[in-house]
């Protein structure tokens, strides 16, 4: 049997997909497999039991494809669904290990760029900076020269010069005041901590690859770029090292976004949950829906 696709609903009407999502809903139908909808926004409140109220009881196997949640919202959601009689198929660990860096870093850290963790409390706003002396440890942990600042998901590369890219690690100063910046800039929406990673160049677009069940099902361009080429995308199908490093992380719906370095090696730059990852508008959703809700229950 088919399994379910569960989208964010559209916030003007609940009765239909999200109109981010609405290719995939109608690619999942023609596929033969029931669509139901979910109210996100419910759900970053925490209000559970309104987010899933339209989901059908019973519906057995599902996957969600939406907006990104936290994985404190992601394990209340899995909960709300199984007491409905839905059966999401990335668990609660599965989904905050490929979404937050410190659960698929080690799996990866000979593939992307070399990255220090600093756990910072929740707590209010603003919160505090860490301090000089600790910045400074992570720092020359790391390789010398330049480095970006992030949180366990997301960067401010928008804000690159300001609250993302620091030219100098060795520079504390200015580390700091790029850490400052981009903890004011996330306030409410930090997750986990800061990470600070190593720069690296890149050349050329990245290539975006979709994994089911350890197997890669679809590669696209990545969703800022969308109208890339397929011929100038980067070769990244035959990287057993990369196959074997998702199958260790043990989730079994994963993205993975690979760049060519400088000097022509392939490199990971992001990993993440394949649910809350985004399609880019040229892809066709059934390529990647097929596999996914088709071929089969993932572990």
């Amino acid at each position: 049997m088919p399994t379910a696709l569960l989208l964010p609903c559209d916030p003007l009407n609940p009765r239909r997909a999200d109109p981010h999502f609405a290719r995939e809903a109608a690619a999942a139908r023609e596929l033969g497999c029931a669509v139901a909808y979910l109210d996100h926004d419910a759900a970053v409140r925490g209000d559970v039991s309104e987010a899933v109220a339209r989901v059908p009881r019973g519906l057995g196997d599902v996957r969600y494809r939406g907006w990104m949640v936290t994985s404190e919202a992601y394990a209340a959601l899995d909960a709300a669904l199984r007491s409905r009689g839905a059966r999401p198929l990335t668990s609660p660990a599965a989904y905050q290990s490929a979404h937050e860096l410190p659960g698929w870093y080690e799996h990866f850290r000979d593939h992307t760029p070399a990255s220090r963790m600093i756990p910072l409390p929740p707590g209010g706003l603003p919160r505090e900076l860490p301090a000089a002396a600790r910045l400074a440890a992570e720092a020359a942990a790391l390789p010398p020269g330049a480095g970006i600042v992030k949180d366990w998901v997301k960067s401010r590369k928008h804000e690159w010069h300001t609250a993302c890219f620091v030219p100098d690690l060795t520079d504390t100063a200015n580390l700091a005041s790029v850490v400052g910046a981009f903890l004011d800039g996330q306030g409410e929406f930090l997750v986990g901590g800061v990470v600070l990673r190593a720069f690296e160049q890149f050349t050329g677009p990245e290539a975006r690859v979709w994994w089911v069940d350890g197997e890669p099902v679809l590669v696209t361009p990545h969703p800022d770029a969308p109208d890339t080429p397929a011929d100038a995308l980067p070769d990244v199908l035959d990287t057993p090292a990369v196959r074997a490093a998702v199958r260790a992380l043990g989730a079994s719906f994963v993205t993975t976004d690979l760049a060519r370095r400088a000097d022509g090696v392939r490199r990971i730059v992001e990993v993440g949950d394949g649910q809350v990852s985004d399609l880019p508008s040229s892809a066709d959703p059934a390529g990647l829906l097929r596999p996914l809700l088709v071929g089969g229950p993932g572990a």
